[in-house]
């Protein structure tokens, strides 16, 4: 089990409190290495009316309370998204060495998926439970909670980093360039600034940075989205095992990894056109996943959400309570 740090002291409003005591919480079950559980599908999601406070799930969608779920307290988490690959073309490829060197030291989820077409849906549902209804890569702004508004609660701290953004709470569509040098920016694949209690709020909105501001363990939770080349959306996958092959170790050689982090790096969707999202790779990460551990429980990006609120007892976010969390990468 990962090295378990004290928890913060949420901050002192009576909804925050009422929802930590309904947390999805964590506890301990039988090893095991697979399971017949089937990934949760996607749905359109509800809406918080606009001036409404924000609101989470309390329970599972099998109307049990939050079922232990063996899910250690990890002191960080770093999540990488790369595109557009399919699971065979990444998976045992002789050249992306570094990724596949990632699958050999630690674990790979064989049956994780997507969960819709095209990209940005994808990224709502990692950060937010849900694909929010949208079926494109436009501009949306949207009133929903999300995982860092949990994440605040719990009196965690969090940042989105995403390659080429332009700082100061930019909304655009699209960048190239800045302090990170060459590459391209898309709002499309960085779903913070979509979400409207974080695009109007400037300190909130601070959060959200380039690469040049990263260092592992500034933040409790980092999603991490590399630019269109690095990413594999704008070059091919080889380019994307390079840059993992230079920016991967600055995590995993971190003391903050050490300390009982988690790395998850996975795609959006793979490279065919099912609506469900594709057969994609999962790499999960951490000191205490035995070496080249190999799942065959069937994962999706909601499988992601649900193994950081269990971690954190945190309560579910919409289709992540039917999720199965990645437990088994821990013994759990």
């Amino acid at each position: 089990m990962g090295v378990r740090v004290p928890r913060r002291a949420p901050h002192a409003l009576a909804w925050v409190v009422a929802l930590a005591v309904a947390g999805c919480g964590t506890g301990s079950a039988s090893p095991s290495t697979s399971s017949t559980a089937s990934p949760s599908a996607s749905a359109p999601a509800t809406l918080v009316p606009s001036g409404s406070e924000p609101t989470f799930a309390t329970g599972s969608a099998s109307g049990s309370p939050f079922p232990p779920s063996g899910v250690p307290d990890f002191a960080y988490v770093w999540i990488i998204v790369l595109e557009n690959q399919d699971y065979a073309r990444v998976v045992d490829a002789r050249d992306m060495p570094y990724f596949n060197e990632l699958i050999a030291r630690y674990g790979l989820a064989e049956h994780a998926s997507g969960v819709a077409r095209p990209s940005q849906p994808n990224y709502f549902a990692l950060f937010s439970g849900s694909t929010q209804g949208v079926h494109d890569n436009d501009v949306h702004d949207i009133d929903a909670p999300t995982v860092v508004d949990q994440i605040e609660s719990s009196g965690r701290s969090w940042k989105e980093y995403a390659e080429n953004r332009p700082l100061d709470c930019f909304t655009g569509a699209s960048a190239s360039g800045g302090r990170d040098g060459s590459g391209s920016y898309r709002r499309k694949h960085a779903p913070a600034i979509s979400f409207d209690a974080i695009r109007n709020d400037p300190k909130r909105c601070a959060n959200l940075v380039d690469f040049t501001a990263f260092k592992p363990g500034d933040v409790d939770y980092s999603l991490i989205i590399p630019n269109q080349c690095h990413a594999a959306h704008d070059c091919n996958a080889t380019e994307a095992d390079k840059w993992l092959s230079g920016f991967v170790p600055t995590i995993l050689d971190s003391k903050a990894f050490a300390a009982g982090g988690l790395l998850i790096v996975t795609f959006d969707e793979d490279a065919g056109n099912d609506p469900s999202g594709g057969h994609v790779a999962t790499i999960v990460a951490a000191p205490d996943v035995p070496a080249g551990f190999r799942s065959q429980q069937p994962h999706d990006h909601y499988s992601v959400l649900r193994t950081i609120e269990d971690a954190w007892a945190l309560p579910c976010l919409a289709q992540s309570c039917s999720a199965t969390p990645l437990s088994e990468f821990f013994g759990g």
